[in-house]
């Protein structure tokens, strides 16, 4: 953990759901000192009140508002009080970062445009996540992975469309800011001004389409849905049981792979016939393919066979359930705790991934 690298800089919050308190979490959890301030009338972050069937109604917040909310100092302000805003206003004026997204209307109706904070605080950086670029809308990741295309190309197809299991546009969306964000500071290191620096969900959700949005505009094909399978490469997503009924995914990029899964499995001729000869030749015969391998794999005990896969380079993997991935040594490493005003721990997974060594 880089828990000292920003120590000194502090940060002031005043996003609310994910993307924002991303943001917030990511420079907390880099030492930053990092002040949230929740709307008191409304009762907080709306994330508060998002639980599960499973969590206690009487815990004061939701393990889905833990997510992001580590390490951050939390004060309850009713913006629509002069004596609040004059609260936030001293925040303000030590503030190296602002972050902020606002709904239509609520940044000029509590004095607290962009534009205007900038000329109050020249060497403020100001980080603003917007729905769409264009429209003022109420854009929760959902909509946002609806309009982006996301949703119609991720299913099994003659499915319905279906949307990921993680807000994974609001994660993209924070990554995009964090980015901005610091090239601000660092240009700001140099000529000691501050700037406005914005994204937007459905932005950053096209930024992410990435090869299927590559397919299209180079061939003006439509992705469909494929459920696991990569339009471009076989296998790579096909999904296999072992013996002992064990998943397994196989993620093979080239024909040396192919040659060495074939090996291991015990049937080398598999890679010399001439419809799995090239990936160009198994993505047009994938269903040949497959169906061999689910032979080939139901013969195989998964530890056994995952085994050997790894010693000849070939990427494969189980398919693992979120308990199993989370009591395993790294993730325990990435678990942050903190104590609650209630006396209850709250854990979530770090956001900060990765690591710097000097030599």
């Amino acid at each position: 953990m880089l828990t000292d690298s920003l120590k000194g800089l502090k940060v002031i919050e005043l996003a609310t759901v994910l993307a924002g308190p991303a943001v917030g979490m990511f420079f907390a959890e880099l030492g930053a000192e990092v002040v949230k301030i929740e709307n008191k009338r409304s009762g907080g972050d709306p994330t508060r009140g998002w639980k599960s069937a499973l969590e206690s109604t009487e815990d004061p917040a939701s393990a889905y508002y833990h997510c992001v909310n580590w390490h951050k100092h939390i004060i309850f302000l009713d913006l629509g009080e002069s004596s609040d805003r004059l609260q936030l206003s001293a925040y303000l004026q030590s503030a190296d970062v602002l972050i902020v997204n606002f709904k239509e209307g609520d940044a000029e109706k509590f004095d607290l445009k962009s534009s205007v904070l900038l000329d109050r605080y020249p060497s403020l950086i100001i980080g603003e996540i917007h729905g769409f670029d264009s429209e003022e809308r109420v854009a929760y990741d959902a909509v946002l992975q609806a309009e982006s295309g996301m949703m119609s190309i991720n299913g099994n197809p003659g499915d319905d469309p279906l949307k990921l299991p993680i807000a994974f546009i609001d994660v993209l969306a924070a990554h995009q800011l964090k980015e901005g964000i610091l090239l601000a500071l660092w240009k700001r290191e140099r000529s000691g001004k501050g700037a406005i620096v914005s994204t937007s969900l459905y932005r950053s959700a096209l930024a992410s389409l990435i090869n299927q949005s590559s397919a299209y505009l180079n061939t003006n094909v439509v992705p469909s849905q494929l459920g696991s399978l990569h339009p471009n490469i076989a296998p790579y997503g096909e999904k296999v049981l072992s013996k002992d009924q064990q998943p397994i995914l196989l993620a093979v990029g080239t024909d040396g792979q192919f040659r060495n899964l074939c090996d291991v499995l015990g049937k080398q001729s598999l890679s010399k016939e001439s419809k799995f000869l090239t990936n160009a030749d198994r993505v047009k015969n994938r269903i040949d393919l497959q169906s061999e391998l689910t032979t080939l794999f139901s013969k195989q005990d998964a530890a056994t066979v995952l085994s050997k896969l790894h010693q000849a380079k070939v990427p494969a993997a189980k398919i693992r359930k979120l308990d199993e991935v989370l009591n395993d040594s790294l993730a325990k490493e990435m678990v942050l705790e903190q104590m609650e005003p209630n006396g209850k721990i709250s854990k979530r997974m770090a956001t900060v991934a990765f690591k710097i060594e000097s030599l």
